[in-house]
């Protein structure tokens, strides 16, 4: 029995060793990733006062394709929602933010092998929500940088910070208006599976 127990230890320690040693690589590999985290959102106005913004949460999920051992296509669609409030501590009421994003990542290669940092561009439709009235939709664009850590060839932990740059977008209610800024920095972590 304890000869029979050594030699399943080893046989695994090989198997995470060799799944781990070709990791980095999703070439020609399609993988589905889950993350949430934390949003810090640009501030914005209405009716000529400011609403500053609280850091809110942001949730979701996407696909991404290799195309080679360094370039890789990912589409990701998060949901962040945050509240806002005058400078006197008045509530303005929640904002949200439905991302679609399509982007490009640059996969570098490192010494590690389970570990692959990234760094990533694209473009987003942003899908803006107000509870205290309506806000429109803008287009905007990223850049992103994070990591990949791969505990099997299948399975990745990552971590990302993203910023999104957009234009304002018109915010109308109570007979008032103001311009709402989708511009934001956030910080997630998640899942990878690469089938």
């Amino acid at each position: 029995m304890k000869k029979f127990l050594v030699v399943a230890v080893v046989a695994l320690m090989l198997a995470v060793i060799a799944g781990t040693a070709c990791a980095e690589s999703i070439e020609n590999r399609l993988g589905v990733t889950g993350r949430m985290g934390f949003i810090i959102p640009a501030d914005s106005d209405f009716n000529d006062f400011q609403i500053d913004m609280d850091a809110g949460f942001i949730g979701g999920g996407g696909l991404i394709y290799g195309f080679d051992r360094n370039i890789a296509l990912e589409f990701d669609v998060t949901h962040s929602w945050f509240d806002g409030e005058r400078p006197s501590g008045f509530d303005m009421g929640e904002f949200s933010i439905t991302n679609l994003a399509f982007g490009a990542q640059y996969r570098f290669v490192v010494n590690e092998p389970a570990l692959t940092p990234y760094a990533g561009a694209g473009i987003d439709i942003l899908i803006n929500d107000y509870s205290g009235g309506s806000v429109d939709d803008t287009l905007g664009i990223h850049v992103s940088g994070g990591v990949d850590y791969f505990l099997t060839r299948q399975i990745a932990l990552n971590a990302e910070v993203k910023a999104v740059a957009a234009p304002d977008a018109d915010i109308e209610g109570g007979g008032a208006g103001g311009n709402f800024d989708p511009s934001s920095i956030s910080g997630t972590f998640g899942i990878r599976y690469f089938f």
